[in-house]
């Protein structure tokens, strides 16, 4: 059970990271129903940046610097939809591969980045709490608070009149346009808030493993979907607040499924595998669940039929 206890807590880090990258997704595509395929790319760049800034000695600037890429790389992707007529799955994955080479240019030509002996937001706290009882949960004291901020920031975003008519563009956008909204600067504001959760996701990441490779938000988009709907399937369609809640514990969920994985000795490459399969049985679990009276019915009435 020892020996379990650090292994839960790295899910739990790792879970609380990519929760923001979820979050953001829970905005981007439950509320304003648009697929945004830039995310493994946007991950990266916040990732990348909040890297940079962090080496030249700004921790803290590192985060704003972060949300700041990923509110551009969200402009962008709005952008292409909204004024070029571009398809929204398509536009998330031009940018996605537009982002590949500039996150590489970010980096200075290089795929990796050590950060090994950089002062981060991380080190700080370490400092803060040495000799204390939390000493070996100082990288969990700061996602932690990051993760409430951003949730509890989210929460009362979408109860304002704008992040009302987000969520109204996403359910309707006929009946917004016949209301005056614009949904147009509605969806370029959507998706520049998630991207921003995003690049701050990856930016913590960065800073929590001391290092940047250029794949680091590789698969990104598939861990936040599986997450999304594993929080959906046990909060429902409640309101804002527990389904902000579902979205957290949901991507802690899947870390642990990750970490039971591992504990089983599942070759790394096989993880891609394990997050498919979850998005499946998520997305599906619903339909099938629908569909399971229906078929106990037809199995009675083929019995009564035999014994008959």
């Amino acid at each position: 059970m020892a020996s379990m206890l650090p292994l839960l807590q790295t899910a739990l880090e790792l879970g609380l990271i990519s929760s923001l990258t979820v979050l953001a997704l829970f905005l981007s595509y439950s509320m304003l129903n648009v697929c945004d395929l830039s995310t493994d790319g946007c991950f990266t760049l916040g990732a990348c940046v909040g890297a940079i800034v962090a080496l030249s000695g700004h921790p803290y600037l590192s985060i704003l610097a972060a949300m700041g890429a990923g509110i551009i790389s969200g402009f962008v992707t709005a952008f292409l939809q909204t004024k070029m007529g571009v398809d929204s799955l398509l536009a998330g994955i031009i940018v996605n591969t537009g982002l590949y080479s500039i996150n590489i240019a970010i980096m200075g030509g290089s795929s990796i980045l050590n950060m090994n002996k950089t002062r981060t937001v991380f080190t700080d706290m370490q400092e803060a709490v040495k000799g204390g009882f939390l000493e070996s949960q100082y990288k969990l004291i700061v996602i932690v608070i990051a993760v409430i901020v951003i949730a509890v920031l989210l929460n009362i975003f979408l109860r304002t009149k704008l992040g009302l008519a987000i969520r109204a563009t996403g359910n309707n956008p006929d009946m917004v346009k016949s209301s005056s909204i614009n949904p147009v600067m509605t969806t370029i504001v959507g998706l520049c808030v998630a991207n921003a959760f995003t690049g701050l996701s990856g930016c913590l990441l960065a800073q929590s493993q001391k290092s940047v490779n250029i794949d680091i938000g590789s698969g990104m988009v598939t861990i936040a979907l599986a997450s999304l709907l594993i929080g959906r399937t046990f909060m429902g369609r409640k309101n804002i607040s527990l389904r902000i809640f579902g979205v957290i514990l949901g991507s802690f969920i899947f870390r642990i499924v990750y970490t039971i994985a591992l504990r089983f000795n599942m070759p790394a490459y096989m993880l891609k595998l394990v997050s498919s399969v979850i998005v499946i049985l998520a997305i599906s679990g619903p339909y099938l669940k629908s569909k399971y009276p229906v078929l106990v019915r037809k199995l009675n009435l083929k019995g009564g039929k035999k014994n008959a």
